[in-house]
């Protein structure tokens, strides 16, 4: 009896390698390929797009929340504004934003106005223009002591 088991086991694995044979051999005739197609490696490692940032997420980074510093939309030419006050929501990233306008590097108002459009994300820092609360009359007062020095002692 026990002869009989392992002549059927074996006989069984015979006709399953017979029938994974012919249905390979089939499948090779198949006009769909066997394998999905892999994609290009350089359309899988295409560059991700760099997410742009509203006002607050780009003040967070400057010294006090960016008071007294310039910024402007992206799509802004000579227009900025200089950031006077700011009231952040609990998140952190939005709330409410007063500045001074400036055209050209001039300030083209005198009382800051509340800024419009603060949480769209299109916000730059404009890091060449100089911060002008409190930074110009220190610069300038030093200048005038060393050129009365100098003055003196010729």
């Amino acid at each position: 009896m026990a002869n009989t088991l392992v002549n059927r086991a074996a006989t069984d694995r015979n006709l399953n390698n017979i029938f994974k044979l012919s249905l390979n051999f089939f499948r090779s005739f198949s006009t769909e390929s066997p394998l999905p197609p892999s994609p290009s490696p350089s359309a899988s490692k295409k560059p991700k797009r760099k997410k742009k940032k509203n006002l607050f997420e780009v003040a967070q980074f400057l010294p006090k929340w960016g008071l007294g510093y310039h910024m402007a939309k992206t799509h802004w030419t000579g227009v900025s504004y200089e950031i006077t006050k700011i009231n952040l929501y609990k998140d952190g990233r939005h709330g409410k934003a007063w500045g001074i306008v400036h055209k050209d590097g001039l300030a083209a108002a005198d009382a800051p106005k509340k800024i419009s459009g603060v949480h769209k994300r299109c916000w730059k820092y404009i890091p060449n223009l100089i911060k002008s609360l409190g930074s110009e009359p220190s610069l300038a007062k030093p200048s005038e002591n060393v050129s009365k020095d100098s003055a003196q002692a010729a």
